[in-house]
């Protein structure tokens, strides 16, 4: 490695020192992307990277070869690449809910006919980690790895909302004042441990139940189908079996809860 100064007085790094802080850099560029601000101009990043626009702009060009970056000519603007997915999806399998959950989601799926996807908490949203459907099925629906869920409108996304301290869930104190209905539902789900919901995709209905490690909601399990096939009950068999699948997982992370423990654990300080 060789180090030297620059006119102007400042250390340039060349060698290994050099190619680390590029990794460093392109890494901090993907971190400025998240679910609530999924759109980033080359002045954003230029400003959040603290480096000239010229050198912001060389990197996203390598990440956008990568498939990392994409760019919206339309608006001028970056968004995270379709190969995040599928690095996400890669990660996400690597999780040991994810090997530990697999037998029971087949057995789920066996059972209902339906797909079954497991979703895990990344700091901001939900993140399925796993999906597993019927391939003999003439129509499927098909949920990828790596995919975030909405927070306030998915089934999956109402259970961490439900079982998550609120200053986890990011704008979720202001939705509840906005919206009394969301924090009945909320009440509804912590009584039940089943989250439905209708109006994310026209025709589709997913039911979800949190799976727990100690008291701390760890992932979801959901059955997502159509409207037609997958009952709105809370009390159906197939939301019953989705119960006992969540159950089981719970189980095996060591944890035991009924009804009344899931409402109790669920409870936030008035």
């Amino acid at each position: 490695m060789r180090e030297h100064i620059s006119p102007g007085g400042t250390r340039e790094l060349n060698g290994s020192e050099s190619a680390i802080q590029s990794v460093a850099r392109a890494a901090h560029i993907l971190g400025f992307f998240t679910v609530g601000r999924p759109r980033r101009s080359l002045s954003e990043i230029t400003a959040r990277l603290g480096v000239s626009r010229a050198t912001a702009h060389r990197y996203t060009v390598a990440l956008r070869q990568a498939n990392l970056l994409r760019f919206d000519p339309a608006t001028s603007e970056y968004t995270l690449g379709p190969q995040v997915l599928t690095l996400a999806g890669a990660a996400g399998a690597g999780l040991p809910v994810v090997a530990i959950a697999g037998p029971h989601m087949e057995a789920l799926v066996h059972k209902v006919n339906e797909t079954v996807v497991l979703s895990v908490w990344d700091g901001e949203a939900p993140v399925v980690v796993r999906a597993d459907d019927n391939p003999d099925r003439l129509v499927r629906i098909s949920i990828h790895t790596g995919s975030r869920l909405t927070l306030f409108r998915s089934s999956q996304g109402r259970i961490f909302c439900a079982f998550l301290p609120d200053g986890e869930v990011s704008g979720l104190r202001r939705a509840l004042r906005r919206d009394p209905a969301l924090a009945a539902e909320l009440q509804r789900i912590r009584r039940t441990r089943i989250a439905v919901a209708s109006d994310v995709e026209p025709g589709i209905r997913a039911i979800a139940s949190p799976v727990f490690q100690g008291d701390r909601v760890m992932a979801t399990v959901a059955i997502v189908g159509t409207s037609a096939s997958v009952p709105e009950s809370r009390t159906s068999p197939m939301a019953r079996a989705l119960l006992a699948t969540a159950g089981q997982l719970s189980r095996e992370f060591g944890t035991v809860h009924e009804l009344d423990r899931a409402e109790l654990v669920g409870r936030r300080p008035a």
